[in-house]
């Protein structure tokens, strides 16, 4: 670098924010996952949505999770948002879900206690509170209306900026949640080739984990509507991020391609000024207000990109809808075993032959049908069996242990028995909605809840 690493060290040059990506290299001893998870949550007894202040609100639950299990609370305007501990954090999204974003690493015997251990001392500090969580891609109930809106400044521009952009960012702020894996790459080289697997196979992926067909108390015509509002939130910033197939992909292509985004906000001494009026590159050139663009700038500015997988100092895979447990802990497995073995990634990017428009026209296909949907003339879950069983193998050459367990290919046993139903997680629940269930809150609140 032309300059010093230290986050708050001006950017000299482009070249910096080259080497920042390449600042994540990892040996393949070193790679690790990370899962975050997002959970959508209601009072039990009447169904409201959770206010961030009160006795019963977001707020007390933050309090309550720091005293009882010692998580450092994080503050802006004297209001708890965030938690953090031993390399993890528990956030608020803007509608009040809540997300864990956990720790990297090596096995997901780990990621998966993980994250139990997440949901059981939830679930302590909730009940007391009338609190329920749910494993669903979207708020079954409730409106972007007559949602919370949280105490986070960043927040407030984005809801402001984001209806300027598109029709459904709202949507996806205030009602959605996903679950998502965090991995590490080798070299420039690895990480393009993974970058460009995980694009391809994104809509297969989507498919299995498809979880938001119920919203606004009633079936909202997708299986997944987290998905379909991601398609106009956005344009600059979202999407299948077709530059990864370009020849000339890797980090510069991808600092580029960030640099001409417009920015959300700029962040000094923890206040957050709007800045969507300049891309990142004028902020770099020209500086605002008397302050020059930092690598943190710049670190901040790539968390607010939301292409389908994420560049950062790892690859962020965002394309899948929350859902319950087993699935979620399947979920960092499955991108595991396909993207960590070299065999086993090769498999998947050749599994379809797809283009650009193909590629997003099977994404809006899974949104509306999930498993029952088409990629590139060939059925979905036909290849999503034929991704498993990849992923599986890939999985057993690893061959990371745990108790009582040779390797870590069991965690994708809930997917199979997803795919042996032929439907995606929200399919299943349209149908008990639509069938069993008369259309009951309190059965799908007894099916979702964590």
């Amino acid at each position: 670098m032309s300059g010093t690493n230290t986050p708050e060290q001006p950017i000299e040059s482009v070249d910096d924010l080259v080497a920042f990506l390449r600042a994540g290299e990892k040996p393949p001893e070193d790679w690790r996952v990370g899962t975050e998870h997002e959970k959508i949550g209601l009072h039990g007894a009447d169904r409201s949505p959770i206010d961030y202040a009160g006795d019963r609100g977001i707020g007390k639950l933050l309090e309550r999770i720091a005293d009882r299990a010692g998580w450092e609370p994080i503050s802006e305007d004297g209001n708890i948002i965030a938690l953090q501990l031993d390399g993890a954090s528990i956030t608020l999204e803007p509608g009040g879900q809540l997300e864990l974003s956990g720790a990297p690493l090596r096995t997901i015997f780990e990621t998966c206690a993980e994250f139990h251990a997440h949901l059981e001392l939830v679930r302590a500090v909730s009940e007391p509170l009338d609190i329920v969580w749910l494993g669903l891609g979207i708020h079954p109930i409730h409106s972007v209306e007559e949602l919370p809106r949280m105490p986070k400044e960043r927040y407030r521009i984005m809801r402001r900026y984001l209806p300027t952009r598109g029709s459904r960012g709202l949507i996806m702020m205030f009602t959605t949640a996903t679950v998502q894996a965090n991995l590490d790459y080798e070299s420039e080289a690895d990480m393009v080739d993974k970058v460009r697997t995980s694009l391809a196979i994104s809509p297969i992926v989507s498919a299995i984990f498809a979880n938001s067909s119920l919203s606004d108390g009633k079936a909202n015509g997708f299986v997944s509507r987290r998905m379909h509002a991601w398609t106009d939130t956005d344009p600059d910033r979202c999407g299948m991020l077709p530059i990864a197939f370009e020849s000339d992909f890797g980090y510069r292509r991808y600092v580029d391609w960030a640099l001409d985004v417009p920015m959300f906000f700029v962040e000094r001494e923890g206040r957050f000024e709007s800045a969507h009026d300049m891309t990142f590159r004028q902020f770099l050139e020209n500086g605002r207000g008397g302050e020059r663009a930092t690598l943190a700038d710049f670190d901040r500015h790539l968390t607010t990109l939301f292409p389908e997988v994420r560049v950062k100092q790892f690859i962020e895979v965002r394309c899948a809808d929350a859902v319950p447990p087993g699935l979620t802990c399947s979920m960092p497995a499955l991108w595991k075993g396909i993207l960590y073995d070299a065999t086993a990634r090769t498999a998947a990017a050749n599994l379809v032959d797809a283009n650009q428009a193909e590629r997003e026209a099977a994404s809006e296909a899974v949104s509306r049908q999930g498993l029952a949907a088409h990629y590139a003339g060939q059925p979905v879950l036909d290849l999503a069996r034929e991704l498993v069983g990849i992923a599986r193998s890939g999985l057993e050459r690893i061959g990371h242990a745990g108790p009582n367990a040779p390797d870590e290919s069991a965690f994708l046993d809930p997917v199979i028995a997803q795919l042996a139903l032929g439907k995606s997680p929200g399919q299943v629940v349209l149908d008990c909605w639509e069938g069993e269930w008369e259309r009951s809150f309190e059965r799908l609140i007894e099916y979702a809840r964590y």
